[in-house]
């Protein structure tokens, strides 16, 4: 399959640029001091490398990152956020729990006129400087394309769903339903959420497969739960059963390599967190910055795996 964007993380930038109306107000005096950055879950390797990119990007500006972790709970996260509003913090990163609830959450950022760089997940209507996402529904669409010409074009498969109501959720699932429109013969028998977690997707797919005996191909909406659902077919994965995941994560390259894995749509998630402290520093000190930034995506399989793997 033709890959659609270059291994690099190209970045596509909206034509709009705007100022963050929390940095106007605090003016261009500011300092970068400190920030926070609000994690979903660090449970996730593809977080944990979003993570690390920031820490060394926050670490070359000369600021000082606090990370949080939500462990996918919002209302944990809402605490965290309130607490970002309140303890010196010049500026706040978020990759949100979930889309629509982080609107409230961070009201009471928004209230201390802290700017806000959004990664990864939007959050709802909330004014921010910016947001900094993979291009989710064009992978989403890849994947969904990677999957059928394995199965040349036919079969009966299953779709596991990623954390109701974040935006990755959604927009990789409008990817899924636009790659898979083109393959009329391909059946999508389940489809049903693992919340992004290898250990719910090994339970969920043992089930699913018990109930959907014929289905040959499996669809996740990232690596992680790609990765629980070859536990869950064993020798089958691969062979029987042909599965696709999404985030280039290390692991995930491990499985494309041993031929378990047909394909991985490869995000740069360290680009993410780099890309969205060197925005927030900006928009902290009251610098134009752009509204959307999309970090391109890259479909890895068996024939260009060796320019991935061990990176």
């Amino acid at each position: 399959m033709k890959n659609i964007v270059r291994k690099t993380a190209a970045v596509t930038v909206g034509l709009a640029l705007v100022l963050g109306t929390a940095a106007c107000n605090r003016g261009t005096e500011a300092e970068a001091g400190s920030a926070t950055l609000a994690v979903s879950t660090l449970n996730n390797p593809f977080f944990v490398d979003l993570r690390d990119g920031a820490e060394a990007e926050a670490e070359a500006q000369g600021i000082d990152l606090s990370v949080v972790d939500a462990q996918n709970d919002s209302a944990t996260q809402a605490n965290q956020l309130a607490t970002a509003a309140t303890n010196g913090s010049a500026g706040l990163i978020i990759n949100a729990v979930d889309t629509e609830t982080a609107e409230a959450g961070l009201a009471p950022v928004v209230e201390a006129g802290l700017p806000i760089v959004a990664v990864d997940r939007a959050v709802g209507d909330t004014k921010i400087a910016s947001f900094v996402a993979s291009d989710n529904v064009a992978g989403g669409e890849q994947a969904a394309k990677a999957l059928a010409e394995s199965l040349d074009g036919k079969g009966k498969i299953i779709v596991l769903e990623g954390v109701p109501g974040a935006s990755a959720t959604n927009e990789r699932g409008e990817g899924f339903d636009k790659g898979l429109a083109e393959y009329k013969d391909i059946e999508v028998v389940s489809s049903q959420t693992a919340n992004f977690d290898r250990a719910e997707a090994l339970d969920v797919v043992t089930n699913l497969m018990q109930a959907n005996p014929d289905a040959t191909g499996i669809l996740a909406m990232n690596d992680e739960m790609a990765l629980g659902a070859i536990q869950a077919l064993g020798d089958k994965a691969g062979k029987d059963v042909k599965v696709v995941g999404f985030d280039g994560t290390e692991d995930g390259f491990k499985a494309v390599e041993d031929g378990t894995l047909v394909a991985t749509i490869a995000q740069n998630p360290a680009e993410l967190g780099k890309q969205s402290v060197q925005i927030l520093a900006k928009a902290i000190k009251g610098e134009e910055v752009e509204a959307n930034v999309q970090v391109a995506v890259d479909t890895v399989d068996e024939k260009n795996i060796a320019e991935y793997a061990g990176e």
